[in-house]
């Protein structure tokens, strides 16, 4: 491998982090640092599971499925199907929840703390107005994506949290404290971890992110589908990587504060609490300086994302055109501020990411019961049901005798009872495979 294409590989790599390290990357673990206390390291091994296996998975499947895109991908359970939750999907990550957030933790983190009066609506809007005009000027040019994120953006946010990460050490706030009974024993903290790590999103983000990075490893050479899935590995490899260890440095930040700030109610107040003990004012720049650069990148990558996937569902204007769209929206729902953002997410992640595991199970066993449709579509209707009324359920609406019967199935309470129901849809599509004699496939797909 050349030097230039290692340089390459590196770029894309850390454009690759850059996209997923965002918002919710910086809060949830400096949160669940907090609440697990002595167990800190249980939780993190599962919150790295779910917020960096996952990515990391959904990375590799759409590089290995040779597919072009989510809703190619979904394609093989059937057409309306793959059109309903690629644009559920974009809209998730997209102006719904995860470009909206990335502007107000930005507000929340990076500059209500420096003033002086705690901030005001009036001063809100205007630093919204501001992130998402800068957002949409780096989203209209998406060839130069890999230069602006790759090679500016993140190395200057790794060296800032590198910062934070060897202050903390030379001067620690305190050791971890008792955890929170979620996180009591080490069994429940890994698990309770594993379920904190959802709420990055990383897992649906995957998928969309992952399009990117084949289209940049093709442009550099990669021809065949093995050389796609190499390099397309090599780049995930070095964003996770670089995730995992940002994770293990923000929860331990977060455990060892307690004993100096209290037990804080959302991940945002812990870190520009300690940033502020650490640095003191110039701290609070520093944090600043973080949060700033990791959510605009993200917000940069899935406003491109979601603009190119609409102009080529839907078309009828310009890729420039649909960004602007999703920008304003963005900015619209912004507005509502992060509490309201972050509440309306969870139960729609509830439903999707037990879809979002299906299909990274599927993509990767594709070849194994040949590529059924049988298969594909009995998984997936069999994880839908659990998926849409767990959803329902965390969304406080009421099912009446069917909350009662899936409150008695196993994981119910780690919010995983859809587990059985993806092995059931497995195994009932696989049964149908051997009954239906290959021949028959083509009268399945009509």
């Amino acid at each position: 491998m050349s030097k230039n294409k290692g340089n390459r590989t590196m770029a894309i790599g850390l454009m690759l982090f850059a996209l997923f390290f965002g918002a919710g990357n910086l809060i949830f673990p400096a949160s669940m640092g907090q609440a697990s206390g002595t167990n800190v390291w249980y939780a993190v091994v599962g919150f790295i599971i779910t917020g960096v296996g996952m990515p990391l998975l959904g990375v590799l499947a759409m590089g290995y499925s040779g597919c072009s895109n989510l809703q190619e991908l979904t394609g093989r359970i059937g057409k309306k199907y793959a059109v309903f939750f690629t644009v559920i999907c974009y809209i998730a990550i997209g102006p719904a929840f995860c470009i909206p957030r990335t502007g107000t933790v930005s507000y929340e983190i990076a500059v209500r703390p420096l003033l002086d009066n705690g901030g005001s609506e009036p001063v809100m809007w205007a630093f919204l107005v501001l992130f998402f005009i800068i957002t949409w000027w780096l989203s209209i040019n998406p060839a130069k994506l890999v230069d602006r994120i790759g090679k500016i953006l993140t190395p200057m946010l790794l060296l800032t949290i590198l910062a934070l990460i060897i202050k903390s050490f030379v001067t620690p706030m305190g050791v971890p404290q008792t955890p929170l009974a979620a996180y009591a024993t080490g069994i429940t903290a890994l698990s309770q971890g594993a379920l904190d790590g959802y709420n990055t999103l990383d897992a649906i983000g995957s998928f969309v992110f992952a399009i990117l990075v084949i289209e940049f490893v093709k442009e550099d050479g990669a021809a065949t589908q093995q050389e796609v899935t190499r390099e397309v590995f090599k780049a995930g490899v070095i964003a996770v990587s670089l995730l995992a260890f940002v994770y293990v440095f923000v929860a331990y930040l977060g455990a060892q504060s307690v004993q100096t700030i209290g037990l804080q109610e959302t991940g945002a107040p812990v870190l520009s609490l300690s940033a502020q003990i650490l640095f003191g004012y110039g701290g609070a720049l520093l944090l600043a300086v973080i949060v700033l650069l990791a959510c605009l990148s993200t917000a940069i990558g899935l406003v491109t994302s979601c603009a190119a996937y609409f102009h080529q569902l839907i078309g009828g204007t310009s890729f420039k055109n649909y960004a602007t769209i999703f920008t304003v929206l963005s900015f619209a729902v912004a507005t509502v501020g992060l509490k309201t953002i972050i509440a309306a997410a969870i139960p729609v992640l509830m439903f999707l990411y037990p879809l979002v595991v299906s299909n990274i199970i599927l993509t990767f066993t594709h070849n194994f019961f040949g590529g059924r449709r049988c298969v594909w579509v009995s998984s997936t209707a069999f994880t839908f049901v659990p998926a849409l009324i767990t959803g329902l359920e965390t969304a406080k609406i009421p099912l009446g005798p069917i909350d009662t019967v899936f409150a008695m199935l196993p994981f119910h309470s780690l919010g995983m009872d859809w587990i059985p129901f993806l092995i059931a849809g497995i195994l009932v599509g696989l049964i149908y495979k051997a009954i239906v004699p290959k021949t028959q496939i083509v009268s399945e797909a009509a």
